[in-house]
């Protein structure tokens, strides 16, 4: 848990800390999906210890970087060290994609690329009209957006008006057999967004204040944050790097991450 937090205003050190435990937990369960979970963690942690209020949603629409989402929870001392121990083993609640019951902050089961932004613009719809206060977080891959069930929900939430709906959008540009440009391009995805009702904003997305920005912004329709991020950010031989949508850790790649997360 990430105490020393003042503000709840994140800043270096603290993605650093939370990088470093995702990788222990990926490298400790033998389990990959590493590059993935890099690319989104930092807007999923300013999300979630910055703007979330009580009454907001998130949904990880890309459930593949679950991993992502349990560090997260585990930083705001939702999820213990005993609870990531148990990351991917049998009987677990923390599986590779986020379960559909069981965890805080996680209320519905993602492991289908493609159907968290209905989910989404159905929660966000559902609290305008109880006339509740809820603001609904979604996070997206890049490569979703070539699936029609994206699209639709999409629709919907634009013609519905749903300015309690964020999406954002991890655009790290690779998906799980290619780039998004080779296997069935959308580019620019700002360009195909942007003839909807919604609030667009593109920002480098690792970076603190880029993001805080645009998560700032105040919108009378959805708000789509196009998120230009690096597959596998922070570690030298997993940026850009399609395997380490995958691939595990060996003993000697987790150390040379750590150095290069954290130098001694």
């Amino acid at each position: 848990m990430l105490s020393e937090i003042e503000g709840n205003r994140l800043n270096v050190a603290d993605l650093q800390r939370v990088r470093l435990r995702l990788l222990k937990m990926h490298y400790e369960s033998g389990v990959g999906h590493i590059g993935g979970n890099l690319s989104a963690i930092d807007a999923m942690m300013i999300s979630f210890h910055e703007f979330m209020q009580p009454n907001d949603r998130f949904i990880l629409s890309k459930g593949h970087s679950a991993g992502a989402l349990y560090v997260v929870l585990w930083s705001l001392g939702l999820l213990t060290d005993r609870d990531l121990s148990t990351f991917h083993k049998d009987a677990t609640l923390l599986a590779g994609h986020p379960p559909s019951s069981g965890l805080p902050r996680v209320d519905f089961a993602t492991g289908s690329l493609g159907h968290g932004l209905s989910l989404a613009a159905g929660t966000a719809l559902a609290f305008r009209l109880k006339r509740t206060d809820g603001h609904v977080f979604c996070m997206t891959s890049d490569g979703e957006w070539q699936e029609g069930s994206t699209w639709e929900a999409f629709i919907f939430a634009c013609h519905q008006g749903l300015s309690n709906l964020t999406v954002l959008i991890d655009h790290n540009g690779l998906q799980g057999f290619g780039t998004t440009a080779e296997v069935a391009s959308m580019l620019p995805i700002h360009e195909r967004i942007a003839g909807f009702n919604a609030d667009i904003d593109v920002v480098a997305g690792h970076d603190l204040e880029e993001i805080r920005v645009a998560l700032h912004r105040k919108t009378e329709r959805p708000h789509i944050i196009i998120l230009e991020t690096v597959k596998g950010k922070g570690v030298s031989f997993m940026e850009n790097q399609m395997e380490w949508h995958y691939r595990p850790l060996t003993e000697a790649l987790y150390l040379q991450a750590v150095l290069e997360i954290a130098p001694v």
